[in-house]
């Protein structure tokens, strides 16, 4: 098999994989409502059994994107697929609370080898990179839109149980797969198809690095609380008992016209400074959950999906940063750092949702995400000033 072939095979894996990951963390968020039902218990107290899947979701990034390094990512993508899985199928046996939170707690782990793995390889066989960002970005989120219907659906029809058995062989017959097609972790994309992308260097790192992290921190909590708590905000906030499979559905679409966006956004990549892009986007975010958080309806929805274009929008705009940014040697383990920070940080999130939900309701649950939203905005302007560079044009970046 040539490299090209190769590159090709494994990012379409790749993004199957990112697809599949974003599905079964919002599995639960759904399948919650159903839960709920079944067994008597308030949502506030449900909701909050998930928190291990997250805060585990970032604090094993780090790990995995120096264990990629010594393993091959190829073997790791292989153990995500297969974990995944086995989980979602155990999930599906869940009799107690207990039960939920752990099996919760392990899924977050196997989910996080996907971003530190699948981000470096994504990167290392990319042609160009701003649109197999995009595209892939696209792969995630949709998986994220689908997660709200399918879980929805499965539900409804066949029990909550359900909603984690067919992911879970969905992961495990696609895992067999990619061991099997996927020999190795291959070359790079050579030749004059590539088109390479130039390593910016900036005269203030630290600064730089800080107002990042910075908006990933603020950004992560933002992501988490709006896409965890979206079927219940839709549920609440429109104001009528909508049967869960609508509830999926609305949901689905605002997560849709998000994702969406980041076949633009990858375009744009391609074409114009990350930093102003990196404002302009970010400035979005509060904008559209603002307006969410003051009306209801169809008005709620429209901002919802314009925050929600935004947020997918940041996520691809984050991966180029460090693929423009950093060195290739260093891209797992800053992948890995990246989602460590983001994710664990944003862990935090559940419980918020929880309280603020407790405490005033859905409103209060968008006007804390609002906050965080402010938050991106001052990282994404702090950002492109330290950055601003006054010297010659970047080198492009040595061929991986």
């Amino acid at each position: 098999m040539s490299p090209s072939q190769l590159s090709r095979r494994t990012i379409g894996f790749v993004n199957g994989a990112h697809a599949l990951d974003h599905f079964v963390l919002l599995i639960y968020p759904t399948a919650v409502l159903a839960i709920a039902a079944d067994r008597g218990l308030a949502y506030g107290e449900l909701i909050g059994l998930s928190t291990g899947a997250f805060v585990a979701f970032g604090l094993f990034s780090l790990p995995v994107g120096w264990l990629a390094d010594r393993v091959g990512r190829r073997n790791l993508l292989g153990v995500f697929f297969i974990g995944v899985g086995i989980t979602c199928l155990l999930l599906a046996s869940a009799r107690s609370t207990w039960h939920f939170a752990a099996g919760l707690a392990v899924l977050g782990l196997f989910a996080a080898i996907y971003h530190p793995v699948g981000s470096a390889m994504l990167v290392s066989h990319a042609d160009r990179l701003g649109r197999a960002l995009g595209v892939n970005g696209v792969c995630g989120n949709m998986g994220a839109a689908l997660a709200a219907v399918i879980s929805a659906a499965l539900a409804s029809f066949a029990g909550w149980q359900a909603a984690f058995l067919v992911p879970g062989a969905v992961a495990l017959t696609a895992g067999v797969t990619f061991l099997l097609l996927v020999p190795g972790d291959g070359e790079t994309v050579r030749g004059a198809r590539r088109e390479m992308a130039p390593l910016v260097s900036v005269p203030r790192p630290a600064a730089t690095a800080i107002a990042y992290g910075l908006a990933i921190i603020a950004g992560g909590f933002t992501f988490n609380m709006t896409t965890i708590a979206l079927p219940k905000l839709i549920d609440a906030q429109l104001g009528a008992q909508l049967p869960l499979p609508l509830v999926g559905v609305l949901g689905t679409l605002v997560l849709v016209v998000g994702a969406l966006t980041q076949l633009v956004m990858g375009r744009l990549i391609d074409r114009l400074p990350l930093s102003s892009l990196f404002v302009g986007l970010s400035l979005l975010q509060p904008l559209g959950l603002g307006l969410a958080a003051a009306t209801s309806g169809g008005v709620m929805l429209l901002g919802l999906a314009a925050a929600l274009a935004a947020i997918y929008g940041q996520v691809v705009l984050n991966d180029a940063m460090i693929a423009r940014y950093v060195p290739p040697r260093y891209r797992s383990r800053a992948f890995g750092l990246r989602y460590f920070v983001g994710y664990t940080t944003s862990g935090s999130a559940v419980p918020l949702i929880a309280v603020a939900y407790g405490a005033s309701g859905p409103r209060a649950v968008l006007v804390v995400a609002v906050i965080f939203a402010w938050g991106v905005v001052a990282g994404a302007v702090l950002f492109a000033f330290a950055s601003a560079r006054r010297g010659p044009s970047p080198q492009p970046m040595a061929a991986e």
